[in-house]
């Protein structure tokens, strides 16, 4: 079946084989022929895991847990998804779908009850449901969005879930360190990016508009996102940059970016995951040699369960 199927950009393909050890190349390649199992979570603001998880097997569904986030789960049969997006707990809020890799992010800040959290890029709000979720809708969490039809599909899906303590803006990312300086505990930043590891050959147009060249126009749009992400944070604060881009220059070289400017009153701390398809941040692409820091960022693979991910977990440790 995969030889019928139309290739992916072969700069792409070059790049994997520049990032892929080649005993892992293969599987990263087959994830991209297959569709991946519809996973989902349960939303603790408005039901508990055991009696939602029997709410919807005693309705047929076969379910799997996640064995590294009580509440996660996947469909052990990928033709209920669409049953699924009908029931009553999908309708009511009681669950969100959302890929495995997206539930990473925020499981890492660990934003805690009565802090006060900022969602950079955030719609469509998975990300911010379960931050919101974690913090027991206690404290304050500001979830930013630059694109109107984006934002307002943030605010809907804020409400049918429950997350009463999430303020939302309709502004720019990048303006916001100059407007609210030091203020945030806690700093996500899933930056708008190539999608390289959502790519399906399933789905030719998710990437009918990449090219090398759009990747470098995204890099640089990152770059002032994170920098401003940054400006906003407190001094001693944490912040996850993330991107669902495999390409360098929208990872280890964005956070080396901000590493050179601010030197060490930022620090990239160790991140550790729970499953093994992920790799360490490269120090080396092309000619440019990054800040060894690098490598302690994560690059997760694309598998048959899993979208791809680059996570880098950043310690600010004074003002700047």
């Amino acid at each position: 079946m995969t030889d019928i199927l139309p290739p992916l950009p072969e700069e792409f393909l070059a790049k994997l084989e520049q990032l892929v050890p080649a005993d892992r190349l293969d599987a990263v390649r087959a994830s991209y022929c297959v569709e991946k199992p519809t996973s989902f979570r349960v939303n603790t603001l408005k039901a508990g895991i055991d009696e939602v998880r029997a709410e919807l097997e005693a309705e047929g569904f076969q379910l799997q847990p996640v064995d590294w986030f009580q509440g996660a789960f996947t469909l052990m049969d990928n033709s209920q998804r669409r049953a699924l997006t009908e029931t009553a707990a999908f309708y009511d809020g009681r669950i969100y779908i959302q890929n495995l890799s997206s539930m990473i992010a925020p499981l890492l800040l660990a934003p805690q009850p009565e802090e006060t959290v900022l969602d950079l890029a955030a719609a469509p709000g998975g990300k911010t449901l379960l931050m919101a979720a974690m913090m027991d809708n206690r404290g304050t969490l500001n979830a930013v969005e630059a694109v109107k039809g984006r934002y307002f599909k943030l605010k809907a899906n804020l409400e049918q879930q429950g997350a009463s303590m999430v303020r939302t803006y309709l502004t720019d990312g990048r303006s916001v360190g100059s407007k609210c300086p030091e203020m945030f505990d806690r700093v996500l930043l899933d930056a708008p990016c190539s999608s390289e590891a959502r790519f399906s050959r399933l789905d030719p147009a998710s990437w009918a508009h990449w090219s090398p060249r759009k990747v470098k126009e995204t890099a640089h749009k990152q770059k002032r996102l994170l920098q401003s992400a940054l400006y906003s944070l407190k001094p001693g604060g944490c912040l996850i940059y993330c991107t669902c881009a495999l390409s360098p220059e929208e990872d280890e070289m964005i956070v080396h970016a901000q590493l050179h400017k601010f030197g060490d009153a930022i620090e990239v701390e160790p991140v550790e995951l729970p499953f093994d398809n992920w790799l360490p941040g490269v120090t080396q692409w092309g000619k440019k040699t990054l800040d060894p820091q690098v490598e302690r960022t994560v690059r997760i693979l694309p598998s048959a369960e899993m979208d791809g991910f680059y996570i880098s977990k950043l310690r600010k440790h004074r003002s700047f």
